[in-house]
């Protein structure tokens, strides 16, 4: 289970920020905890309130990774097509030379 590093973040039980995975989770246990009601006005603050953080943490989550992977697929990208474009002018040096 997840604590609070005092800041609001989540934490693993490793020490640092929570994964994605864990934040989900623990998101997924906040809701279920507010849509099944019988909490105080106190618990359903505090669950709202962490629910919004953990909302805010996966997205933040998720856009990193967007980003990573579109820095991966521009850097992949650009090599394949030189590669590709290297291996057309090969094949048409060795048609000229036919």
């Amino acid at each position: 289970m997840s604590t609070n590093d005092g800041k609001g973040q989540p934490k693993s039980s490793k020490g640092s920020r929570a994964s994605f995975e864990d934040a989900f989770s623990r998101l997924e246990q906040t809701v279920q905890a507010l849509e099944s009601g019988g909490l105080t006005l106190e618990e359903a603050t505090r669950l709202y309130e962490e629910g919004m953080r953990l909302a805010r943490q996966c997205n933040e989550l998720l856009s990193a990774t967007e980003l990573k992977i579109r820095r991966l697929q521009t850097a992949y990208g650009l090599q394949i097509q030189m590669v590709s474009d290297g291996a057309d002018e090969a094949e048409d040096a060795e048609g000229d030379a036919s």
